[in-house]
């Protein structure tokens, strides 16, 4: 059976990361990721306009955790309490033990091996505790260095789909990639 219940909140721990619950405090930093050109790039979702977005998006985040739907942390340094990007566990699906890994981090912080470390964590949470039988990542063809942090995580390949979503007036590819539990 699937173990969809997120309370107490489980906070994760890898050798430089502490994965822990967002907070109205991280409104500023979830606000420079969700507005970031660059971060958002590849996320057919709108960009935050104001800090209020932000804390809509914290809201919208807490609800899923609290009805079981959805998780994420926030990733932080073990050294800083501040939060440098977000993972997490999406559109579960408990009849088929399935669930969707997403995770975005200010630049920054990018090609410093941080996203790998945060999905290798997360993806045993999810196999281990959760009790998930396969965990997939949706992705552009375009983000290169998403597909290097799957490819690197253990995830392959499973479909490329053609101009299957439709986001602001152009039609769009994407890729899958998933990991099963074979444990």
């Amino acid at each position: 059976m699937v173990n969809i219940n997120f309370t107490p909140f489980p906070n994760l721990e890898t050798e430089r990361l502490h994965l822990r619950r967002l907070v109205k405090e991280d409104v500023n930093e979830v606000f420079a990721l969700r507005s970031d050109k660059e971060v958002m790039k590849y996320i057919p979702r709108p960009q935050v306009k104001t800090e209020e977005d932000a804390l809509e998006h914290i809201s919208m985040i807490d609800a899923k955790i609290e009805n079981n739907e959805g998780i994420n942390w926030a990733i932080t340094l073990k050294d800083n309490p501040k939060l440098i990007g977000i993972i997490g566990h999406y559109r579960i699906k408990p009849e088929h033990f399935r669930a969707e890994i997403g995770y975005m981090l200010l630049p920054e912080y990018h090609g410093k091996g941080i996203i790998v470390e945060a999905i290798k964590e997360t993806v045993k949470y999810g196999f281990e505790i959760m009790k998930l039988h396969s965990i997939e990542a949706v992705i552009d063809p375009e983000n290169l260095a998403s597909e290097r942090a799957l490819q690197k995580s253990g995830f392959v390949k499973e479909a490329h789909l053609k101009e299957n979503e439709y986001y602001e007036g152009r039609f769009l590819d994407t890729v899958i990639y998933s990991i099963l539990n074979t444990h």
